[in-house]
This record gives structure tokens, C-alpha cells and sequence, in this order.
């Protein structure tokens, strides 16, 4: 049988499991919010817990609670902190506004583990009351905005080295293939000769342009409104606390963190967490570009380009015997699809604010450390499992360079862009190569075809070569 206990809010009274640390308002919001399933990320426990150790820790240091209180809350914390209590915190990422459910869960589950240190039961909050003193000098409006600040300032960094191990794989893949020469294409149409290498080499950087802007919008992260309280003017709050508290949580997390400027903006405004997001946007835009010139790169084995081979990691046919599909490149598009809609919910929600606050800001929070995680799991999975295995088809790769016809580009100082297109049409029509058939033509002698049009000296022409007519 499960056993319950009956505890007393401002609403009234209600039931809840005997074995809970949570309390009654987590009971109301388990009632109230059975949407999705989902709950919000395990670094916003983390991150807010911290919060409330600090506080706790201050607030005592301020002569403002009791220290018997105060250390019995920061051991809660440290149990939670250390792996505790995890299937406590089970509060739906959809939920009421600000995230006074999730707040108050927490508070919950450290009032009533305080209480239990103390040798109270569950439930009776004899010592530490939720909101009296785990809550003291705190409100919803500024704990959960520092806390997604944290946790995401927390959760940048494995992104961070996730996104430099990819741009250094794609690198190495860039100076491996330095040498390969293939044909170029734009419009999917064939084009000048590139160097595979200097193709791995774009990819490699555009990684690392959305990695440095990255860590440049999350720097902003590190201005804190805890100390605002209900809106912005630190009602209940000790004119020392905020300083103290968010010393303190500088000091627990190792991050940059200081306190606001303006509070009114920091609470009034998610501005912040849609600039960090749409980094994020701008991330997957690329990689969904990245991946999908690898798929297109290795398209065949037979009937496409073929010019590279990525890793076999999985069967890709239930039907076709032999057959291998990108699967990772496939993998890595959809959770960038995600994201893509993780930021339209961002902005949606953060346009939403009203006033004083931003109601809000669960869904930003679920959305915002969702794509945090899945993008820092999806690139790391990505190097290992595909980039870093890659290999190209050289033979593949020298023929389209050497069949291409805008080999003719090079013509056009010598015979003009008419003649050139000319050419090329009868290249097209006999299907010869545009070295063959200048040479044919008498455009050129066969030495000086074979040194004007050789696609490696093509893909890195000298001054000389620049002809700005034409």
C-alpha cells in the first residue's frame, strides 16, 4: 500500500506519498501538469540547488538565519549535489508560469531533507519551512533566471570542446586531402577545380565561427538578477546579499559570474537566451549544410558522386542486401531540425514578456538546454563515428577534375568568354574533354594544355593568372 501523509498549503490541505521529499505544492503541480512526461533538464536542478546553498550560507552569514538552519539546508544540497534524490524533481517541463512549480519542488525536497538532518519528519517542516527559509529573500522572478543562466553557462562548455574537437577532425581531414583535386560545383552544375582538402578546410571553419560566437553570446549569461527578488527591487533581500550571493556561486561554479547592472532589464527581458539561441540556430544551419554535402559527397557507391566513403557503422537496408546509408550525417541533420524549432519556441516565448516578467520561461529553459545537449551529444557522436573515418576516392575525385568543363574558365583570357562557352557546348555535345579540344581547335598548342589546364594549378592560380576582363 502506498502511505500518505496530509500537509497544509495556502490553499488547503492534500495528500502526498509518505516516501516523498517533495511537499504539497509539488503534489498540486504533479495534478495540475500531467502534459508531456518531460521534465526539465537536470542542470537546472544543479544550478538551482547551488542557488539555494548560497543563499542559505549568506543569509546566515547576514545574521538572518538561524546557522543550525542554514547547515542543515546546505547538506541537503550537497546530497542533491552528489546524485540524490534525483526521481524527486518530477515537476512537467510544461507547467505554471515562471516556474514557480519547479521552484517550489526544489524548495520542497531541501526543506524537507533539512528537516529530516534535524530529526524531524517529512512533512512537518518543524525546522525549515520551504518557503521561510529555503526560499528566504528569494523569489521565482530571480532565482529561475539565474538558475537558467547557470545551467546554461554550465551546459556551453562540453559544447564548446565538442565543437572544437569536430572543427580539429574536419582540419585534419582538410590537410589529408590536401592534394586530391576535383572538380568544383555550384548550382550542383560542374565548376572550377577544387582541392577536397580546401573543400574540408571551409567546413572546418565555419565550425569554428559558430563555436567562437557561441562563446560569445553565453558570456552574457554571467550578469545575475538573484538579489531582485519579486521585480527588480530587491524587496526582502539584504542590501549585502546579492553581492555575497553571487560571490558565493562564483566561487561553487568557477564561471565569470557578477551581478546585474540593471535588474529591471534582467528580469523584464529574456534578451539574452534568444541571442545565445540563435547561435545555436546558426550552428545547425551549418551543420545541416556540412552533412548534407557529405551525404551528397558520398552518394553512390555506383550511381553518385562517390568522390569520398564514410564510415559503415549499421546495415542500411532492411531489403537491399549490401547496402550502407550516411546515418550519421542523417542523425546530425534531424537534431539540427530540432533546434531549428527549439529557437522559433525561444523567440516565440521570449517576445511573450509582460511588464515586470517574462512568464515564460520554463518552455525557454527546456528548449534552450535541450539543444544545448543534444547538439553537444550529436557533434561529439558525429567525429568519432564519421568524420574522423573518412576517406576520399582519389581516382574519383582526379577523373571529374580532369572532365569538368569549366576547365574552359581558364580560357577566357586567352579566346574570350564567347569562344569559351562555344567550346564548351561542343565539349558538352561530342563529350571531349576541354583539353582535347582546344588543342583541336587550335586554341592551344598541347603543352600549353596541358600546363593552362591542369586542375591542380587551377586551384591556387597565381597573380599572373587573374585576368579582369572577361
Amino acid at each position: 500500500m502506498n502511505r500518505t501523509r496530509l500537509e497544509k498549503d495556502s490553499l488547503g490541505t492534500k495528500r502526498v506519498q509518505a516516501s516523498a521529499y517533495y511537499g504539497v505544492q509539488t503534489q498540486r503541480a504533479i495534478e495540475n501538469f500531467p502534459i508531456s512526461g518531460l521534465h526539465l533538464s537536470p542542470a537546472m536542478v544543479r544550478a538551482m540547488v547551488l542557488i539555494k546553498r548560497a543563499a542559505a550560507e549568506t543569509n546566515a552569514g547576514l545574521k538572518l538565519l538561524p546557522r543550525a538552519k542554514a547547515n542543515a539546508i546546505v547538506r541537503a544540497a550537497n546530497d542533491v549535489l552528489r546524485g540524490r534524490f534525483a526521481d524527486q524533481f518530477i515537476v512537467d517541463a510544461f507547467q505554471a508560469g515562471a516556474g514557480t512549480s519547479f521552484h517550489m519542488n526544489v524548495n520542497e525536497v531541501l526543506a524537507n531533507r533539512a528537516n529530516e538532518l534535524l530529526g524531524a519528519r517529512r512533512g512537518t517542516y518543524r525546522h525549515v519551512h520551504p518557503n521561510d527559509h529555503v526560499n528566504m529573500a528569494q523569489s521565482t522572478n530571480d532565482v529561475v533566471p539565474t538558475t537558467m543562466r547557470i545551467a546554461a553557462l554550465t551546459e556551453v562548455g562540453p559544447l564548446l570542446a565538442s565543437l572544437r574537437h569536430l572543427e580539429q577532425a574536419l582540419a585534419v581531414k582538410g590537410r589529408t586531402f590536401r592534394n586530391i583535386v576535383k572538380s568544383g560545383r555550384t548550382h550542383l552544375q560542374d565548376a572550377v577545380p577544387v582541392r577536397l582538402g580546401q573543400e574540408f578546410g571551409g567546413y572546418a571553419a565555419a565550425v569554428g565561427t559558430c563555436r567562437e560566437r557561441i562563446a560569445e553570446a553565453s558570456r552574457r549569461l554571467a550578469e545575475l538578477n538573484i538579489g531582485g527578488t519579486a521585480a527588480g527591487t530587491g524587496l526582502n533581500a539584504h542590501p549585502r546579499y546579492r553581492a555575497h550571493i553571487v560571490a558565493r556561486l562564483r566561487r561553487a561554479t568557477g564561471l565569470p559570474l557578477k551581478p546585474g547592472r540593471n535588474l529591471f532589464h534582467l528580469m523584464q527581458s529574456l534578451g539574452d537566451f534568444v541571442r545565445l539561441s540563435s547561435t545555436l540556430r546558426e550552428l545547425a544551419v551549418e551543420l545541416i549544410r556540412i552533412a548534407n554535402d557529405l551525404r551528397l559527397l558520398s552518394s553512390g557507391p555506383r550511381t553518385g558522386l562517390a568522390e569520398i566513403k564514410l564510415p559503415a557503422v549499421q546495415p542500411g537496408s532492411s531489403i537491399m542486401p549490401g547496402k550502407v546509408n550516411p546515418v550519421m550525417a542523417e542523425m546530425l541533420t534531424q537534431v539540427c531540425w530540432q533546434v531549428l524549432g527549439n529557437d522559433l519556441t525561444i523567440a516565440a516565448a521570449a517576445q511573450a514578456g509582460q511588464l515586470e516578467l517574462n512568464v515564460m520561461m520554463p518552455v525557454v529553459a527546456y528548449n534552450l538546454l535541450q539543444s544545448i545537449e543534444i547538439l553537444t551529444t550529436s557533434t561529439r557522436v558525429f567525429t568519432e563515428r564519421c568524420v574522423r573515418g573518412i576517406v576520399a576516392d582519389r581516382a574519383r575525385c582526379a577523373w571529374y577534375a580532369d572532365h569538368t568543363v569549366s576547365l574552359a574558365t581558364a580560357l577566357n583570357p586567352k579566346i574570350g568568354y564567347a569562344k569559351t562557352a562555344a567550346l564548351v557546348k561542343e565539349a558538352i555535345r561530342l563529350n571531349r574533354s576541354i583539353r582535347e579540344l582546344a588543342v583541336a581547335r587550335g586554341h592551344l598548342s598541347r603543352a600549353a594544355a596541358s600546363r593552362l589546364l591542369d586542375p591542380a594549378r587551377l586551384t591556387q592560380p597565381s597573380s599572373s593568372q587573374v585576368h579582369s576582363g572577361g
